[in-house]
């Protein structure tokens, strides 16, 4: 009885130790679970939610830290093979999110090193000039390793700087900038470009390029950008504002046009006209790079409030596209400039009756009375027209403006017209732009929209008329200096070339430029059979150019074998079903 007592105290001790041992030993494993699995856990929402928000800009403080979570997560996984998908997602989402950071990371060093060479590059070359500077003031820090040597240095480099000054000079006296130099024919002759603030006006088209682009190429918005800065930074200068007493500071909005062009053994120059003060006040700036710095030329104040244009038309019948232009002339010259004349010159007496009529209708409705309307009862000459036109006016010398029935222009360009012609210095010779057949570029007559919706500058609606010179401004008294037209050429063409080869003879400066505020309005040519052969292959090869692209009528060449191709598809699908 005692043994059994002994023998079940001796098995509660031992059932109590094995207990204990137990019991400390599952404390131990719940522990050991809780520190090993807590970064798992999204207990803590700022380790667990901080790395996948982390923006590039953190990225140099939280790299170690994503390592180390990153590392973690390796050997949680290694202990645990076999974990759950969320585990594994949240792995690969940290490792994604790593391999992005290192990219920008990467991509920023490229950055940075770009941009400190290029700062390094610009440093050399700011060194270059202040030593350039120093050496042509006559630095002390020059030459002292000999006697006298900084003297010697100083005078060379004062030398080789009036040396360059002199060649700037005598470039910009080279080229044709305050005077015309005199060209043998109208192919001689450099025009120009003109360009806005948006878009760049061009001549030179080819098959591709369109008549008004944007400034593409990196050098040329760096050359028309530095342009521009210069002028305003001259507009805004203390001296000029004081000398122009103008208190108005310029900025890019206020600049109007420019326009530009190269002379390739001499430089390029540039002229930029801004808005003054006033509506009918402008400014002028020339620059001129003679394959060089800028150089500033002119800098001068324009008033062309008191400017009149005198428009002289020359007109054969057509009273159809009379009408159509006194239209235009009443919304554009009357209504918006108010400083024009109009001077109309009819050949013949037929349809004369219908021509005063228009002009009597244009004096009651709009309360115009500047015009003059002269008969000449001949055969029509343009030249002759023109002259007699000129000649009949008796205010004193005045502008004129050169036009046809079938031309439109813009206010803007009645502008330009005065700001581009100066009596006794230079004459505007613009470049209009031509319209195409409306029918092949619209397809159908019900499609052709109003005339003022049609005046579009792109390549596939007309092009730029650079082979015309008959829509000129240019003052009375140097029309009839230079003898005026040849009235013996007869007929259609060949006058404006005459006159404009006797200016490009002249020391007037011509300024042929392309214009976007002037349009010829497309109309079927007629080439009379008594015309000579050279003025009617001249009519015929204009007849050709005014019809279409070089696009279009390749597709009019070639339509039938395109209506042959596409009858075959059709019966061919057709056979098919």
């Amino acid at each position: 009885m005692q043994d059994a007592t002994m023998l079940r105290r001796g098995l509660l001790a031992w059932v109590s130790r094995v207990g204990g041992v137990l019991v400390l030993l599952c404390c131990s494993l719940s522990l050991l679970y809780a520190m090993t699995c807590r970064p798992l856990h999204s207990d803590d929402p700022q380790r667990s939610h901080a790395l996948p928000h982390a923006s590039p800009n953190q990225l140099g403080g939280t790299r170690p830290a994503v390592g180390a979570v990153v590392a973690g997560t390796g050997r949680v996984g290694a202990a645990q093979s076999g974990g759950s998908p969320a585990v594994q997602s949240y792995q690969a989402l940290l490792q994604e999110r790593e391999e992005q950071y290192r990219l920008h990371i990467s991509s920023l060093k490229k950055q940075i090193a770009q941009l400190k060479e290029a700062l390094q590059e610009r440093s050399q070359q700011i060194r270059g000039v202040q030593d350039s500077l120093k050496r042509a003031a006559g630095s002390p820090e020059e030459g002292h390793g000999l006697p006298g040597g900084g003297l010697v240095d100083a005078q060379g480099a004062k030398s080789q700087q009036t040396d360059l000054q002199d060649f700037l000079k005598s470039q910009l006296s080279k080229a044709e900038v305050t005077t015309g130099a005199r060209f043998p024919s109208e192919y001689s002759a450099v025009p120009f470009e003109s360009f806005t603030l948006q878009w760049v006006y061009q001549l030179e088209m080819g098959l591709s390029r369109e008549p008004k682009e944007k400034a593409v190429r990196k050098d040329k918005r760096n050359e028309l950008g530095e342009v521009l800065e210069t002028a305003l930074h001259s507009l805004n200068a203390p001296l000029a504002q004081q000398n122009g007493k103008s208190s108005k500071v310029y900025v890019p909005s206020d600049f109007i046009e420019g326009i530009t062009r190269i002379e390739k053994d001499k430089g390029t120059l540039y002229e930029l006209t801004f808005r003054g003060d006033y509506s009918h006040e402008f400014r002028r700036l020339v620059l001129f790079r003679p394959f060089g710095p800028l150089m500033k030329v002119k800098n001068e104040r324009v008033d062309t409030g008191h400017v009149v244009v005198n428009i002289v038309v020359p007109l054969y019948r057509r009273t159809d596209k009379f009408k159509r232009f006194m239209h235009h002339f009443r919304e554009v010259c009357i209504r918006q400039d108010g400083r024009v004349h109009l001077t109309v010159v009819y050949f013949g007496k037929e349809q004369m009756n219908e021509v005063r009529s228009i002009l009597e209708n244009t004096v009651r409705e709009a309360n115009f009375k500047n015009y003059t309307l002269l008969q000449l009862d001949e055969e029509f000459s343009r030249g002759r027209g023109l002259n007699v036109g000129a000649q009949a006016w008796k205010g004193g010398n005045v502008l004129l403006f050169f036009c046809d029935v079938d031309v439109y222009f813009t206010a803007d360009f009645l502008t330009s017209c005065r700001l581009n012609a100066q009596s006794g210095k230079k004459v505007f010779y613009p470049v209009l732009f031509s319209q195409y057949n409306p029918k092949l570029i619209y397809g159908s007559p019900e499609h052709i929209p109003p005339v003022e919706q049609q005046l579009v500058m792109k390549q596939h609606t007309g092009f730029w008329r650079d082979f015309g010179f008959g829509m000129t401004c240019q003052y009375r008294s140097d029309f009839i200096n230079i003898g005026g037209f040849d009235v013996n050429i007869k007929g259609w063409g060949g006058e404006d070339v005459h006159l404009y080869r006797k200016y490009l003879h002249s020391d007037l400066l011509v300024v042929r430029a392309p214009s976007r505020g002037l349009f010829h309005l497309w109309h079927e040519k007629q080439c009379a059979d008594e015309l000579p052969p050279d003025q009617y292959r001249m009519c015929m090869q204009s007849k050709a150019l005014n019809e279409a692209s070089h696009g279009q009528l390749g597709m009019l060449l070639f339509k039938h074998e395109m209506d042959t191709h596409l009858r075959k598809e059709k019966q061919a699908r057709l056979k098919k079903t």
